[in-house]
């Protein structure tokens, strides 16, 4: 599935920032930026295991608001310079892509259900 793909592009890019990166004014965002990215990848996972059933869509719908806090950290984080600004903003697309890619799953899922 593509949006768990994207999703593990920004939880992989995520972690390994923070760890290079670390900085204590930033240390706030840093970890709701971890707990957020890693919810939409665990989200998408964990309702793709339920199959075809509504509770797939309500963890598809909590995988796409945790994408869109993911995506509100990371462009402050861009501009506070959190991390450096070229793999930040290869971050910033995947965690679009991610977020663009949910609401046309979640819209095909409630068509069905």
């Amino acid at each position: 599935m593509e949006a768990w793909r994207e999703a593990n592009k920004v939880v992989r890019g995520v972690l390994e920032l923070s760890q290079l990166h670390w900085k204590p004014f930033g240390g706030a965002v840093i970890y709701q930026l971890q707990r957020a990215s890693l919810s939409v990848q665990r989200n998408i996972a964990e309702g793709f295991a339920y199959g075809d059933s509504a509770t797939y869509t309500r963890f598809l719908g909590i995988a796409y608001g945790s994408a869109v806090e993911a995506l509100e950290l990371l462009e402050p984080a861009a501009g506070a310079e959190i991390f450096p600004a070229e793999p930040t903003e290869n971050l910033i697309h995947h965690a679009r892509s991610t977020r663009n890619l949910l609401p046309a799953l979640l819209k095909r899922r409630r068509r069905f259900a």
